[in-house]
């Protein structure tokens, strides 16, 4: 009895360190205030309330300069875009800001090629959530897509250990001290200061035949109640598809069905859609570094001309810039 009650103490004492460490590990996470987990804190802190609201996936991200939008028409804009996101987390983060910030006036939700496909196929950064297991609409989203994420929220380190494989832990430890990495996000935003590569030249050789990408029900589900839950808190919606590169959109086989669900969406729920296409810049390959993304530069063009667009638009009025 004296050796399993001393094996007991022992047990003891070790899950009290793993939960004190795993506190600490996301105390330093919550507090950070640059880089991404900085922009995930402003959206739970409710520090954001833009009246102009971006959201989407690495696209959103990476193109939509909220700068440039308030620049050009005189309102705060703001960019949630969650890097390797599928439409259902984003969802999940929409829900969580408007559960801590007021609802945008007008909310810019980017379309890709991968809208409609669903996390069920795994989480790019499952990282990114870790921290913020404690908000509803983050977690339930999780268990749904997998039930055993109740071990990341209940086992101490089981988060750390298993989901995060960029070892942001470290990123926690080192806030908790002080120490923080160099903000690379402006209001929301993170330009790629990269350059193109080879790597879509190897894509066109292994798919000459194109590649077509599913269009699942869970997917569709998951924008129309993104939609959804934004105009049904008297938010304007604009679904934009930012430029792509323009061989890739000839390889997209699926591009035709693609755009009638999302135009389909759009009409029911009386949102715009812009599509950009064909726009002059999907065709400068230098304004790219692959071939869904954009770079500093294409960026900052492509945010241009959509600001400019929306100031000579009927959704940036007199009601939107008084919200």
């Amino acid at each position: 009895m004296k050796a399993a009650g001393r094996l007991a103490v022992f047990f003891s004492l070790v899950v009290a360190v793993f939960a004190t460490v795993d506190r600490v590990i996301t105390f330093g996470l919550r507090r950070a205030d640059t880089a991404e987990f900085g922009a995930m804190n402003r959206i739970v802190s409710g520090r954001i309330n833009a009246t102009v609201l971006i959201s989407g996936s690495s696209r959103a991200l990476n193109h939509y300069d909220p700068r440039e939008i308030t620049r050009r028409t005189g309102v705060a804009a703001w960019n949630i875009g969650v890097n390797g996101s599928q439409t259902d987390m984003q969802l999940a983060v929409l829900e969580t800001y408007l559960r801590h910030n007021r609802p945008p006036a007008l909310l810019i939700h980017n379309l890709d090629s991968f809208t409609f496909v669903t996390s069920k196929h795994g989480l790019t950064f499952p990282d990114t959530y870790v921290p913020y297991l404690s908000e509803p609409p983050i977690y339930d989203t999780l268990r749904r897509l997998d039930a055993s994420w109740w071990k990341a929220k209940y086992l101490p380190l089981y988060g750390y250990a298993v989901e995060d494989m960029r070892f942001g832990w470290l990123f926690g430890m080192a806030s908790v001290v002080g120490r923080r990495p160099r903000q690379v996000r402006f209001q929301g935003f993170e330009p790629r200061h990269a350059s193109w590569t080879e790597d879509f030249e190897r894509f066109k050789h292994a798919n000459p035949d194109g590649v077509a990408f599913e269009i699942e029900p869970e997917g569709v589900h998951d924008l129309e109640q993104l939609v959804a839950l934004a105009t049904s808190r008297g938010t304007r919606v604009l679904l934009v598809y930012s430029p792509v590169y323009f061989e890739m959109q000839q390889l997209d086989r699926a591009r035709p069905q693609l755009f009638a669900k999302f135009r389909e969406i759009a009409d029911r729920y009386q949102a715009s859609l812009w599509d950009f296409s064909d726009s002059p810049l999907s065709r400068r390959r230098e304004l790219f570094y692959n071939s869904q993304h954009m770079n500093d530069q294409g960026a900052t063009l492509f945010s241009s001309a959509l600001a400019s667009r929306l100031a000579g638009s009927a959704l940036i009025d007199d009601r939107v810039a008084l919200h």
